[in-house]
């Protein structure tokens, strides 16, 4: 069997498993949030989209917001995000998140040093709430090396198909790299919670990274009789975050 085979068949496989754990989401009334966050060409719109692919968008939601409005940017941080929660029964996937206030704003300037401080301090504390409120968080960190970027930016040029992804952005992901490294870093450090963790995915090579990422969330979300054919995770490529892996190399620098 090719490579390209047993990649197709093993994301069908798992697609069926998440078709049915959205039939057990609707009858249990189960909420659950997934937080994709990665620097800029991190392979989030991939796995997102073949998450999504066969659930039925009644009850799923992929959140990309634009760049705040004067209204937004005068309300508590978090009140744009809280109005796109789930409901019983739903599945919410934030492609990027209140997490931008921890990435893109400090590293751009476009939030000030103590609005960027008080972020980390908080968010634990809203994702507690949350959880409170019986909502399921899984925060995903897609994490890819720097000449992989460059490939999957100049790609993009070059493709009529992934216009719309071109940002005048794009340039800044490379030369502010070590600027990204560090807010990640301060990032991860600061909200990485037992409530909350944060899971880490080994994503230069994006199929096996997605097939990953819904082996964990099955996992995380799923009851067993859901899960007790699906293979766990390969922590190679995916695992839970912890202060080592800043410096021993799982994680691009």
């Amino acid at each position: 069997m090719s490579k390209e085979k047993g990649y197709k068949q093993d994301l069908r496989t798992l697609q069926i498993s998440l078709v049915r754990y959205q039939q057990w989401a609707a009858d249990k009334g189960a909420k659950a949030l997934v937080i994709f966050e990665g620097r800029d060409g991190a392979g989030k719109d991939g796995v997102i989209a073949r998450i999504t692919e066969h659930l039925t968008p009644r009850r799923t939601r992929a959140i990309a917001l634009p760049k705040p409005s004067d209204r937004d940017r005068s309300e508590w941080y978090f009140q744009r995000y809280v109005r796109y929660l789930p409901a019983a029964g739903e599945l919410v996937l934030f492609n990027r998140s209140w997490y931008n206030r921890a990435g893109v704003e400090p590293v751009m300037g476009f939030c000030t040093a103590r609005e960027h401080a008080d972020f980390l301090r908080d968010a634990p504390a809203f994702e507690r709430m949350l959880g409170e409120a019986d909502i399921r968080i899984v925060k995903l960190w897609l994490d890819i090396s720097k000449k992989e970027q460059a490939q999957r930016l100049d790609a993009r040029r070059d493709d009529p198909l992934k216009a719309l992804k071109v940002s005048d952005l794009d340039g800044i992901a490379q030369e502010k790299w070590k600027e990204y490294s560090k807010a990640r870093d301060e990032m991860l450090l600061a909200t990485n919670t037992a409530d909350a963790p944060w899971i880490c995915v080994r994503n230069d090579d994006k199929k096996p990274g997605r097939l990953n990422v819904i082996r964990h969330l099955l996992h995380v979300l799923a009851p067993g009789h859901i899960t007790a054919d699906v293979k766990r995770p390969d922590p190679a490529i995916l695992f839970p975050f912890d202060e080592a892996a800043l410096t021993d190399g799982r994680l691009a620098k």
